[in-house]
């Protein structure tokens, strides 16, 4: 006598010995697509730190840390719903981008020439590294009341800075990475029959760009720091210089908008130089993951 089973609603069905269980039924969870994760786990902790800023200061809790004080995340919605419906808002974000772009720039050509130069060159090293060890520790802030004698305009003050700023991290990481190269790969390339020229651009370049833009994302932050400080002292516009504006008017929530501007700018300009970096060295076994 044949009797016919059901398939239970849970069921699993080994493909072969030592193999994985495969799971079907009401029970299978759905698959999420990575992109989706990441942008849960992106957005997460920035949810959960908005919901705790919102309790402290809509409670005004004051534990040592004086939240009555500070406004509530409703109040700088509000502020930053007026200040995008105005045309000064995004000429003060056009400003502080575009001396980020410039400076920055700047310090990455000069950076990455210079340390180039002093990592594979001793003379170089011994000229032009003792200047760049005595300069490297003064703040780029300290050097806004000399940018303001020196250049006619304070848009190129701020831009000097920012350059100033950004220039040593480029240099210092250049230098190291070309320091961290194996000397077999020069070595073999001549062994080769490859110029200096060859040996520079197609061998010691390409593999210190790894360490070039790990200091290209350091100089980034540092650079927005700076330009933010400058803006704040000299500038005449820019998110630095309507951030102090709004303090000295006591518009707390255009300050805290202002404050959140600034990050999300630097974030995704630091994300671009990771981006940029990722496809740079492709070669990479990390960055083909």
């Amino acid at each position: 006598m044949t009797t016919s089973m059901e398939t239970p609603t849970l069921q699993t069905i080994p493909d072969a010995v030592g193999a994985p269980a495969r799971v079907s039924g009401w029970f299978a969870m759905p698959r999420v697509p990575r992109r989706v994760r990441s942008t849960a786990l992106t957005l997460l902790p920035l949810l959960a730190l908005a919901l705790l800023w919102q309790l402290l200061t809509a409670n005004h809790v004051v534990l040592w840390l004086r939240f009555d004080k500070v406004p509530t995340p409703v109040e700088v919605f509000d502020s930053l719903r007026a200040q995008a419906g105005s045309a000064d808002y995004y000429r003060n974000i056009a400003s502080s981008t575009r001396r980020i772009l410039v400076g920055f720039g700047l310090a990455t050509v000069t950076g990455v020439l210079v340390g180039m130069a002093i990592g594979r060159s001793r003379i170089a090293a011994l000229l032009i590294r003792p200047i760049i060890e005595v300069t490297r520790p003064i703040p780029a802030i300290a050097l806004v009341p000399l940018a303001i004698l020196l250049f006619p305009t304070g848009e190129q003050g701020i831009v000097f800075i920012t350059f100033f700023a950004a220039f040593f991290p480029v240099a210092v990481s250049t230098i190291h990475a070309v320091h961290a190269l194996p000397r077999v790969w020069e070595e073999a390339a001549r062994t080769l029959g490859a110029s200096r020229f060859d040996i520079l651009f197609r061998i010691v370049l390409p593999g210190a760009l790894p360490g070039i833009f790990s200091g290209l994302s350091v100089a980034m932050g540092v650079a927005w720091i700076c330009v933010i400080s400058a803006e704040m002292i000299s500038g005449q516009f820019g998110i630095g210089y309507a951030t102090w504006q709004s303090y000295g008017l006591l518009d707390y929530p255009a300050v805290v908008v202002g404050m959140l501007t600034i990050g999300a700018l630097g974030w995704a300009t630091s994300a671009l130089v990771e981006l940029a970096g990722r496809r740079v060295n492709r070669w990479l076994p990390r960055a083909a993951r």
